[in-house]
This record gives structure tokens, sequence and C-alpha cells, in this order.
């Protein structure tokens, strides 16, 4: 027999209880019971106490976490609450009946039950609401709102997070997601809804035909020289996501051959039951793919995320095939657009390689850095081409104000097209560009914690005693950048810049419950041996001096 329930597991059955009465949702509603039962009857409580331990916290992201009952959780009294909120604020900023929200949704569980909640809470507060089709790409969203235009677009996606998960991206009327003050507002609206029940519905919107999604094919088809070299051998993958489709009809349109595709991952499946992780970075996420591409002889292998906004490359060299990083990807594709003229402001964001900067520079065209995430870099002016070390890239702005994973897809395969038809690979155009500009190499250390008070200790002690040596390179400042600096807003980051043109940044993850140090060191290349002789001794020499730095930084974290 369980013994009494403490004051504190009282009110924590309460809350559960209240929970089960208002949610709408028959599964989580028998979780949470069952739940309720177990730990009535003495059984760990600590799950139970997680789902309530707080609210999932609306930010420049929107919503992320596991799928569950309770207010920590993602689930249907969590969207119902945020589109209540969300809409509060659309119509305090003058929205009326005439204006209308897009809705998209990729194929993770629940995605497109959430999506059916927030148009009908959208109509239910006197807007429109247009559904896209289909469980379709993030891109096609962000499309979407400029081509419509629309007042506002949310997108239910957990973009390349764990099965168990999904999210909840917001973005407003100029097609990119939003930024402070407008999270904070629309927290505020959400914070203040009351009852669910008292939130009004309507019917669930209209939804679109594909006219929409065919614009954007075509609009990203286009992308590619009609009269540019066709032949390359391509293997591709979507990771059980939603880009598979999207991907061969836009390779088609282009004029590329059928690519190879890993057939067990290319039907979206939000299990991802392929994959520990659905995310291209993580180890093990692309070896049935390069696996493939070494069975058939492919000259590139490609790769979306579950949402397909963000792609991954593979390239084959003397020890089989190896993962191109972010920051290589996003120095061919700069250096490739400025090759051909595309003026503008080239940008990333502050943990990527400053690499781009001096390619820009090169071809006269301004550069700018920004905070972390494309809700920041889709709002540079003048944007041509920006791009994050996290295998995101915008490379046609004027449509896609957002990381497009399938038009960067299709523009690597173009420049993978014309460097193979001047005998020639990728790896080759980077030694190029490391002999004409230094080697700049880049690598991560990340740090996975269970306790997020650990990240929070971590930042104060680097805070508090700033290393003054990083892998033998003197740190000639060390800048935090919560003050502001630079003209970026403030955000809970440090910046060490090396002696030698290296850099180190150290931020906690904004969608996961990492810390995460970004580290670059700058080698010149020797001009008095043949490119690729110079171009591999300076990589040796990185690799050295990048291993020095992130062991240095692993004991200054503590963790």
């Amino acid at each position: 027999m369980a013994a009494d329930p403490t004051p504190e597991l009282s009110t924590l059955l309460a809350q559960a209880r209240a929970w089960v009465a208002e949610d709408p949702d028959e599964e989580t509603r028998a979780e949470l019971a069952a739940a309720i039962d177990a730990v009535t009857a003495g059984g760990d409580s600590s799950d139970l106490a997680d789902a309530f331990s707080g609210t999932l916290e609306f930010g420049t992201a929107g919503l992320r976490g596991a799928l569950g009952a309770g207010p920590n959780r993602m689930n249907r009294v969590v969207v119902t609450r945020a589109a209540a909120g969300l809409a509060a604020y659309l119509t305090e900023k003058g929205a009326t009946a005439s204006d209308a929200v897009v809705i998209g949704y990729d194929a993770r569980r629940n995605s497109d039950v959430f999506a059916r909640d927030t148009a009908e809470v959208m109509t239910g507060a006197g807007l429109r609401a247009l559904l896209l089709p289909r469980p379709l790409p993030t891109p096609v969203l962000a499309f979407a709102i400029r081509r419509l235009g629309a007042v506002a677009g949310v997108m239910v996606t957990a973009s390349h997070n764990p099965p168990q998960d999904n999210g909840y991206k917001v973005y407003l009327g100029d097609g990119s997601q939003i930024v402070p003050p407008a999270d904070a507002e629309i927290a505020a609206q959400i914070a203040s809804v009351g009852a669910l029940a008292d939130v009004p519905r309507g019917p669930a919107g209209e939804t679109l035909d594909n006219s929409v999604y065919t614009a954007w094919l075509a609009a990203t088809s286009a992308l590619v020289d009609t009269c540019g070299p066709r032949d390359l051998s391509i293997v591709y993958t979507p990771l059980h996501g939603v880009g598979g489709e999207p991907v061969r009809r836009v390779l088609r349109l282009a004029g590329f051959s059928e690519p190879h595709v890993v057939e067990a991952q290319f039907e979206p499946d939000p299990a991802f039951p392929t994959v520990a992780f659905p995310n291209p970075e993580e180890p093990g996420a692309m070896d049935a793919a390069m696996a493939l591409a070494a069975e058939v002889g492919a000259d590139l292998v490609v790769a979306n995320d579950p949402d397909a906004d963000r792609c991954a490359a593979a390239v084959p060299d003397a020890h089989g095939w190896r993962m191109l990083r972010g920051d290589e990807v996003g120095a061919l594709l700069a250096d490739f657009l400025l090759r051909r003229g595309v003026t503008g402001t080239y940008a990333t964001s502050i943990v990527s390689s400053s690499l781009v900067g001096r390619l820009a520079a090169a071809h006269g065209q301004p550069f700018e850095e920004t905070l972390t995430g494309f809700k920041w870099i889709a709002r540079v002016p003048g944007l041509a081409f920006g791009y994050e070390e996290a295998l995101g890239y915008c490379v046609d702005p004027a449509r896609v104000k957002d990381k497009d994973g399938v038009s960067a897809l299709v523009r690597l395969v173009e420049l993978a097209a014309l460097e193979k038809a001047a005998g020639r690979s990728l790896l080759d155009r980077l030694d190029q560009i490391a002999a004409e500009h230094g080697l700049h190499a880049t690598d991560q250390l990340s740090v996975r914690v269970t306790d997020l008070r650990l990240i929070g200790e971590a930042m104060a002690r680097l805070r508090a005693t700033p290393p003054t040596t990083l892998g033998g390179f003197a740190v000639e400042s060390a800048q935090d950048l919560a003050d502001g600096v630079d003209g970026l807003p403030p955000t809970d980051a440090l910046r060490y810049r090396l002696s030698g043109g290296g850099r180190v940044i150290v931020r906690p993850s904004g969608t996961e419950p990492k810390l995460k140090c970004y580290l670059e060191v700058v080698v010149p290349v020797a001009d008095d041996q043949p490119v690729t002789e110079a171009v591999a001794a300076a990589r040796i020499a990185a690799a050295g001096r990048l291993d020095a730095v992130r062991e240095d930084m692993s004991v200054a974290l503590g963790l």
C-alpha cells in the first residue's frame, strides 16, 4: 500500500488531473491518467514531475520539445495555447479577417494534428488559415508566406531533433523567423490565454492546392544555369524526412539524371528507424548513403535533414568517402556565387568560419556577421547569400528568407558538375580557395548534459576566469556577447580571438541540452610547392592546432 503523498506530490498530482480534464487528445489523456495511477500507487514520479516542472518556453526558435502530456511537453494543449497567443498578437498588430496565416507541417508524429489545431484557432480568431496540402519542406512554408502575401506563417517541425520531439516555428509576413521583441510579445499573449475551452475554434481553414508547391519547385530548379554540364552521378537520402520527392522533382526539372536513393530512408517515417538521430551531422547518419555511393561509383552524396531545410554533402577522397563540414560547403557555395557575379551582402553567423568574409572582400562585396540562427541572417539588408555551419544555406533570399536545403543541394550539384566537366573535384576547389585565402579549419567541442544547470555554471566560470591561452595561442581578446558587441544584439555567448587569426565561440545550444564550442584556426598555405601538397601540409598543421585548442577548451569548461 502506497504511503500518503507529500504536499509536493499532492500538488503535482492535482496539476496532472487538471490537465487530464482539459486535454482534448485521447492518447495523451490516457498516457497521463496511467502515469497518475502509477505514481499514486507508489511509482517513480520523476517523469511526471518533469512534464509539469515548467512551461515549454516560447522563444525565437518557437517551441520544441518531447511529445507528451504536460506544459513542459509538445502536445495539443500547448500548441492550441501557442496558436491562440500568436493570433492575439497578430490581431493586436492590426491583422483583420482578410489576413492569412500559412501553416505547414512535416511528417513527424502529430505534425498534421498540430497544424489542424493551429488552423482552427486562427479561423476562430477571425483570421484566414491556409494549410499546405501535405507534409512538405520547411522552405516551402517560408516561400508560401511571401508568395501569398500572408501576415504570418507556422511550420510544425522539430527539424533534426530526435524522433520523440516535435516543434512549432513562427514566421512573420516578411517570410523570416521571428526575432525579439516579437518572440517576447507572442510569449506574453500565450501566457494570458485562459481556459482551453474558452479559446474560440473555427473550421480547419483552406487546404491549398499544389500551385504554391509547384511554383517553389520551378523557382528552385531555375537557379541552375540552363547551359551548364549535367554529367554527375548523385546519391541522395532524405533521412526519412519530407525531402525525397521534392528533391527528385527539382533535379529532374533542372536537367540532372535521377539520383541513386537510399531506399530504406526515402519514404517519410516519424520513427526514423535506420538512424540514431535524424541529423546528417551525427556520426553514422550518412553511412548508408556513403556505402551506396561506393557501390555505384557516385561523384557526390547529398542529404537533407527531416524537414529539408539543411543540406549535407560527402565526397570521395583517397581514403574513401568523407563528409564536408558545413563551413566547407558554405565556402564552396559563396565562392561559386561570387565567381558567377552574384552581388549583394554575404553573411554568416558568429559561429561560422571567417573565410566567407575574406572571399567577399576579394570580390568587392559587403560582408556581415550576425548572431546564430537564420532568423538573423535572413534579415541582413541586401542579402545575396547566407549560411551557418550547422548545414544551413540561403542561396535564393529573394524567394526564401530562410535556410533551404533543396535550393542549396541543387546549387551544390551544379557546382560539382561544373568542376567534374573541368576535370576537377569539389576538394580541388577547396584546395584552391585555401591556397588563395589561407586554410580556415573549423571544428566543434560539444558537451551534452542531463542537468541544464551545468551549462549555466560552466558559462559563469568562463566569465569569471576567462582563459588567457588556448592551444598555445594567446587569447588576444575575450568578449562577453551578453553585453552586445560589434553591433550585435546581446546573446548568451563568449568569443575569444586567438593570435594567428583563430577564434573560439562558446554558447549554449538553442535547441538541445548542449554546450557548444566553435573552434577555428587559420593556417597559411605555402606558395613554393604544388597546391595539393601545400594544402595537405596545412591541413596536418591545422588538425594539430585544433586538437590543442579543443583540449584546453575542454579543461576550461570543467564539464
